[in-house]
């Protein structure tokens, strides 16, 4: 056997849906990743600023390196809902997979060390510098889409990369599969936001993804009724997407968190001290308590209930975060302004909110709830948005 049929036999048997060889070098993408930086499309992403030499040179992460094997796993493709209302983007429904994938590629490495293609690497399961959807393109694990992921033919959008850089030159990947967005533009007209600015490129400044797991603090006014039930990144680009309709759903293979399939917008707006345990082993986690409860109150607004407006009603007065109260407000606003008493909350709670930021913004839903309704949305705002 080659040292490649190596490679694959070993990802096949360790499960792994898709694989492929890259050359260490920097990837098709490099050069347009470097015009989306300077663009400020990056948003509060700074790492991706302090990590430019690295993500565009994959030699600086692995300096002995010579190859970078690109891998698969596929997920979920049905929808993810909360009980009581609330959306998941579907790879963060079960077990973490950076656990997953690490854990795997563990595997792999050791098994290529036994195969006598061992010495120093690195893997890399998303969070790493490197452009992995370009390398992946060029191993032959799918196309660049309009929507700025890869699509595979079997598999569309609905699987996670990871990759390990290995000291070996290890033939590439000869022949990619097939495919091509060709004239569809389905995700450039579903995006809620407007945030696909272009074929391929998205402006993370626009993105609900964006917005509900890496954007900390108070949360962007202008995306807020676009997010509709979102609480945790956000599928509809990958959902209008003709390539994944067909693809096999893999949801049993990572599980349902209990945070999931347990829990719901209440519950995570009002985890508090019990959001570690809670969340662990979950994706989930990532933008902390306070991003998680702020995402919850928004997408409330959205699932109307006696249960959420008390417990909105409690965040608004009680909870730690600025963030919080603020977007506790805006749902209330948002959804039940119609109760004297919600109108006569925002009130007080503007005119006691200690943080400068949250106190105009409260004061604000206030006074729109008290003329009976929110103008809301990007349209009113004077922006772009989806017709």
């Amino acid at each position: 056997m080659s040292r490649e049929d190596i490679v694959f036999e070993i990802a096949t048997e360790l499960g792994f849906d898709l694989c492929g060889i890259a050359p260490l070098a920097p990837p098709p993408a490099a050069a347009r990743f470097e015009a989306w930086l300077a663009a400020g499309r990056h948003a509060g992403m700074s790492w991706l600023e302090r990590d430019r030499e690295r993500l565009v040179d994959p030699r600086r992460v692995l300096p002995e390196g010579g190859s970078i094997v690109v891998l698969g796993l596929a997920h979920a493709r049905a929808a993810v809902e909360l009980p009581g209302g609330g959306r998941v983007a579907r790879y963060a429904a079960g077990r973490d997979y950076h656990n997953i994938g690490n854990q795997r590629l563990r595997r792999f490495a050791r098994r290529l060390a036994a195969a006598g293609l061992g010495g120093r690497n690195r893997r890399i399961v998303d969070a790493g510098p490197l452009l992995e959807r370009s390398h992946a393109a060029r191993a032959g694990l799918g196309f660049e889409s309009k929507a700025a992921n890869l699509l595979h033919p079997r598999f569309g959008p609905w699987f996670f990369l990871m990759e390990i850089l290995v000291p070996h030159e290890l033939e590439p990947t000869r022949e990619p599969p097939a495919g091509s967005c060709g004239t569809c533009t389905a995700c450039l007209e579903a995006c809620p936001t407007a945030a696909i600015v272009e074929p391929g490129v998205v402006d993370a400044r626009r993105c609900l993804s964006y917005a509900t797991i890496e954007h900390a603090g108070h949360a962007d006014p202008l995306l807020r009724e676009q997010a509709g039930p979102w609480a945790f990144g956000c599928d509809v680009c990958s959902e209008v997407c003709p390539w994944g309709a067909r693809a096999p759903d893999l949801a049993a293979r990572f599980g349902t968190h209990r945070a999931v399939a347990e829990g719901g917008l209440v519950a995570w707006l009002e985890a508090g001290p019990r959001f570690e345990a809670d969340f662990a082993g979950s994706p989930l986690d990532r933008p902390g308590r306070a991003g998680v409860a702020r995402n919850a109150a928004i997408a409330l607004a959205a699932a109307p209930s006696d249960r959420g407006r008390v417990a909105l009603l409690r965040a608004l007065s009680f909870d730690p975060a600025a963030e919080v109260r603020e977007a506790a407000g805006w749902a209330l606003a948002r959804a039940h302004a119609a109760d004297a008493g919600v109108r006569t909350a925002l009130a007080g709670a503007a005119a006691s909110e200690p943080e400068e930021t949250a106190r105009g913004l409260l004061a604000r839903w206030a006074d729109e709830a008290g003329a009976g309704g929110m103008s809301s949305g990007l349209d009113a705002a004077g922006g772009a948005s989806n017709p």
